[in-house]
């Protein structure tokens, strides 16, 4: 079996994948990811795991990984399903990199437009020849309330809500800004892209897909484990190797 780790802003996933079927799906915060990831060892018999992580490297968890299965870190140097062409791969998110591989795996010889609404909203277009060449980065729902409170005076900094009424006052009016602007942006990112490429497949997960895949007028996808999808691949085309 598969472990998959991934490690995100503000939390972690966790998946164990008996070939391309998901066995179990935990969440972590990152305090607790060793101590859940020792139960999981405890519980499967995992022979391969694989790694994303956006923050630094947790020495622990890795040593502790390696001693129980094999395990890839995913970097830009990793081997991957699809034909880059950012100009900088260095700095290219892993969590981008397997949502991509994702795209590849789960919609073959499609254009496929990959939104993934989290702390930021990252767009990712892939070709139907496999081809990468980088997307759109802007910022999610948080961080788009933290920006208003925080640049301003008087602005108070507010939870997330799904408003649909007038903006009849100042909490509703920044609810409904927030929300509109994204959605606006997203409709628009989304109608550039299907006029530049002809069949085009959309996705959307994240932790926000929920609240947006209820707003949205274009016809997606949303898939809450596509980065967990695209790990378990990028591991496995590193095994077939």
């Amino acid at each position: 079996m598969n472990l998959i780790i991934d490690i995100g802003n503000t939390r972690a996933k966790l998946a164990v994948f008996k070939k391309d079927s998901i066995v179990l799906k935990k969440k972590s915060k990152h305090k607790n990811i060793l101590k859940k990831i020792k139960n999981i060892f405890s519980e499967f018999s995992i022979f391969n795991t694989i790694i994303s992580s956006v923050h630094q490297k947790d020495e622990k968890l890795i040593e502790f990984i390696k001693e129980n299965s094999n395990l890839i870190v995913l970097t830009h140097k990793t081997k991957v399903p699809f034909i880059n062409h950012y100009k900088t791969p260095a700095t290219l998110g892993v969590d981008r990199i397997a949502l991509v591989s994702a795209a590849i795996k789960e919609y073959p010889n499609q254009n496929v437009l990959v939104i993934d609404a989290g702390t930021c909203v990252t767009y990712d277009f892939v070709s139907n020849k496999k081809e990468y060449y980088g997307g759109i980065i802007s910022p999610g729902i948080k961080m788009r309330y933290k920006a208003m409170h925080h640049f301003t005076k008087k602005l108070p900094l507010l939870n997330p809500l799904l408003y649909k009424g007038e903006g009849n006052s100042t909490e509703n009016a920044m609810h409904l800004g927030v929300l509109k602007g994204i959605i606006y942006e997203i409709e628009g990112i989304i109608r550039e892209f299907q006029e530049k490429n002809n069949n085009l497949t959309i996705v959307l997960t994240g932790g926000d897909k929920k609240i947006l895949s209820n707003l949205l007028k274009s016809s997606i996808f949303a898939n809450p484990n596509f980065i967990l999808l695209g790990l378990n691949y990028i591991l496995n085309y590193n095994l077939d190797d």
